[in-house]
């Protein structure tokens, strides 16, 4: 089966192909699909030739969206030009027997991400309070839930009410509503005033995460752990920035700690990665 840097060799010189995406992201299914795709400025007269390729290698691909940037704004979404097909970009993506439905225009989700998801919902024990913040359309949520469903609740905080909005359907269409609390608001606003301790934090918000650090120690119990995503993180010292910046946290927070897991998740950029910090927290007792 030809890749896409295959069939772009019959229409792109050598400088181009050298340039020319090696792959996309599809978020869907097998009815109805999106991908994404980056395509350099250089390349910008051979985008429609690139897209019209991409639906050519899968069938199900209905819309062919160019990313235009990082996450930026508020709700910290990508910005995106759609290149061929359909302008409803709505999709229900399949991922380790679950469904979530988004539009990627209206809120982030990485289909890249799915392993991690399973790390982490894969050690969550019987009887834990989780608490995802900056959940989104509950991809993290659905996963825990789904492989630990004697977990006691998850709750779930995202400032986006697209994103809300899908969480909300998502928990609904895999049937998981009773174990599943979801608030849409601002962790800053939100966590201050909320009673709850949990024995899991995960932080998926990357590059900006460790803003929030200190919320996350304020509501985790005893021997409690947070997963505390970093990027970009260079790759020649993955780990001892975001190591750096949770011991600090820790000590103005009164806290001990024990990075029990390090993990290269994805790449982030030229030769730097998002990485996970998997961290037992503890009281301090001296």
């Amino acid at each position: 089966m030809p890749n896409l840097k295959d069939l772009l060799k019959k229409y792109l010189n050598e400088k181009e192909l050298t340039l020319a995406p090696r792959s996309f992201d599809i978020i869907g299914n097998k009815e109805k699909a999106v991908a994404i795709v980056q395509i350099p400025e250089e390349l910008e007269s051979k985008k429609k030739l690139i897209a019209e390729l991409i639906t050519k290698l899968n069938k199900n691909v209905k819309t062919v969206l160019r990313k235009l940037s990082g996450r930026v704004g508020k709700y910290r979404l990508n910005r995106f030009e759609i290149l061929l097909g359909d302008p409803n970009t709505e999709v229900i993506h399949k991922e380790f027997g679950y469904y979530l439905k988004l539009d990627p225009t209206k809120v982030f989700f990485s289909p890249r991400e799915a392993t991690e998801r399973q790390r982490v919902a894969s050690q969550v024990q019987p009887g834990e309070k989780v608490l995802v913040m900056f959940s989104g359309v509950a991809p993290y949520i659905v996963a825990i839930v789904k492989k630990q469903p004697s977990v006691e609740k998850v709750y779930g905080i995202d400032i986006n009410p697209d994103a809300h909005r899908y969480a909300l359907e998502n928990i609904r269409m895999n049937k998981i509503s009773h174990k599943v609390v979801l608030i849409n608001g601002d962790v800053r606003d939100v966590m201050p005033k909320m009673k709850e301790k949990f024995d899991r934090i995960v932080m998926p918000l990357s590059r900006e995460g460790y803003m929030y650090l200190d919320l996350a120690f304020d509501r985790i119990k005893n021997g409690g752990i947070i997963h505390f995503y970093y990027a970009p993180a260079p790759e020649e010292d993955l780990f001892s920035k975001a190591e750096e910046i949770v011991r600090k946290v820790a000590m103005e927070k009164g806290k001990d700690i024990e990075i029990i897991h390090k993990v290269r998740v994805l790449p982030y950029g030229t030769r730097s990665w998002k990485i996970c910090l998997d961290i037992k927290v503890f009281d301090r007792t001296s």
